[in-house]
């Protein structure tokens, strides 16, 4: 099997014959990172996981826009990123008005979920936090996405962005604490 960083090279090329090559490579990941996303969404939620890879797919590997990746991390960060703007844009339609967003919502059953759901509201307000935590510190927030949104650890993360763990953690402390006090604002 082809290394992941030579067949992302040959697609920057453009390499045909690349993008097919890449899928069956990275999906296992790419189904992983957004299982790991799709986690931590509300339970009810309409979009499956195989969407989600498939439609952050076609982002990544898009012949109309000309995308250089650097590193294995570098495509995978892109990859989280794709991912959150698709979350992002369904919640956005799912509280649209013509779709019932401004309508209380109404459980049937009367079971505690046994998982914290997170609503569409909060994932807008998280990813304004971030858009906002990008003007300031890009790869502070990369190392966000990567570990929220991608699912990897801070020391996968840290490895992926080729910094230090103890700069990660550092990151990741400073991050928690800038994006609260963004949500809180």
């Amino acid at each position: 099997m082809a290394d992941i960083t030579e067949i992302l090279n040959r697609l920057d090329r453009g390499d045909q014959t690349a993008s097919e090559e890449l899928l069956p490579v990275v999906y296992q990941e790419l189904r992983q990172l957004a299982k790991a996303r799709m986690a931590s969404e509300r339970s009810d939620h309409t979009l499956q996981t195989t969407a989600l890879v498939h439609e952050a797919y076609l982002r990544l590997v898009d012949r109309n826009q000309v995308q250089r990746w650097e590193s294995k991390g570098h495509f995978f960060g892109a990859a989280a990123e794709a991912m959150r703007r698709i979350l992002v844009e369904h919640a956005r339609r799912k509280l649209g008005k013509q779709r019932g967003g401004d309508r209380e919502k109404l459980a049937l059953d009367f079971e505690v979920p046994s998982r914290q759901v997170t609503d569409p509201e909060t994932v807008l307000q998280v990813s304004e936090a971030l858009d906002r935590l990008a003007d300031q510190e890009p790869q502070i927030c990369e190392l966000v996405k990567l570990h929220c949104f991608a699912g990897f650890s801070i020391v996968e993360a840290a490895e992926m962005l080729g910094i230090s763990k103890s700069s990660a953690y550092n990151h990741w402390n400073y991050a928690k604490a800038l994006v609260g006090k963004i949500l809180s604002s």
